[in-house]
């Protein structure tokens, strides 16, 4: 891919995590400042702010993240989308009140290293030049969503009977699944200009469709069990323990479903050490997060 079309494609990846997040600063504050007798949802789609926040969220930051797929696959996305807690943290000082600390200063110092060791990867993935209709490619696909699934599943009946665990259980759940969402995007935009551009043959269409049902159902699914995770734990702890499977499933992507070499021997390297810094500075900086979802 030519250069200039792959930093586009993190750029966008970047900007769609911003959007993402700082939208839930914009809309946090408009539902800080509503009286408790207030009519919740008619009285915030009156407020131009929230608004704001919402577009920003649905509209904004889901359109760079779907171009960013095209230019650069599922493997590098959940990473650098994870550069959004930034625009976060700092959007909550703002709402909180409060300073930054020093370890919240070197978890932001150490998502801008992470951010830039994953652009220099390089481990993009061109959906448009990969034949989502070859037999083995489908294999793959097939057994990388059942294993994700029956993980997924296992942490179910894990929760259920081992009660002290039930919260992280419940969010490794919801990160599997989140994980889900993020690889069958790929498929979705592979096939989706020939859908409706009316030229797809009835493998593309049957694709489409079910990339379209497993994305509804995953995403669900995954919302569902991240927000009863926050029951039985601190939404600061859940949040970064969820985010563990979103960013370690893209390597399983990359190397074991499009089984494609990567560019040169330091990749790897520079795509796990980002992996561990990321995941590291989430677990700091998703307090602030919760601070934001506490306050009322």
């Amino acid at each position: 891919m030519d250069g200039s079309f792959y930093w586009l494609g993190v750029t966008l990846a970047i900007l769609s995590g911003f959007f993402h997040h700082f939208g839930t600063v914009l809309q946090k504050i408009v539902i800080n400042k509503l009286p408790s007798d207030a009519k919740f949802m008619r009285s915030l789609i009156k407020k131009p702010l929230w608004l704001s926040g919402f577009l920003m969220q649905q509209v904004l930051g889901t359109i760079c993240f779907l171009i960013a797929q095209v230019y650069i696959g599922p493997a590098l996305i959940p990473g650098l989308m994870a550069s959004g807690l930034i625009s976060l943290t700092i959007g909550s000082i703002i709402i909180v009140g409060e300073r930054l600390r020093k370890i919240e200063i070197l978890a932001i110092i150490m998502m801008i290293i992470a951010i830039t060791l994953l652009g220099l990867s390089e481990l993009s993935i061109e959906v448009s030049k990969i034949d989502l209709l070859e037999f083995g490619f489908a294999v793959r696909m097939t057994t990388f969503t059942a294993i994700l699934i029956v993980l997924a599943l296992f942490c179910d009946i894990g929760q259920r009977k081992i009660e002290r665990f039930r919260g992280p259980l419940l969010a490794i759940y919801a990160g599997f699944f989140f994980g889900l969402c993020n690889f069958w995007i790929a498929p979705l935009m592979g096939v989706i200009t020939h859908v409706f551009g009316g030229t797809s043959s009835l493998g593309e269409l049957v694709l489409f469709i079910i990339s379209c049902v497993i994305l509804v159902f995953s995403n669900f699914y995954a919302i569902v069990k991240l927000q009863n995770s926050y029951k039985y734990g601190q939404a600061s702890n859940m949040a970064p323990i969820a985010l563990v499977p979103q960013q370690i499933t893209p390597i399983f992507v990359y190397f074991s479903v499009f089984m494609l070499n990567p560019p040169n021997e330091i990749s790897v390297f520079y795509m796990l050490a980002g992996v561990a810094l990321i995941l590291t500075s989430s677990f700091v900086l998703s307090k602030r997060q919760a601070r934001i979802e506490e306050i009322k």
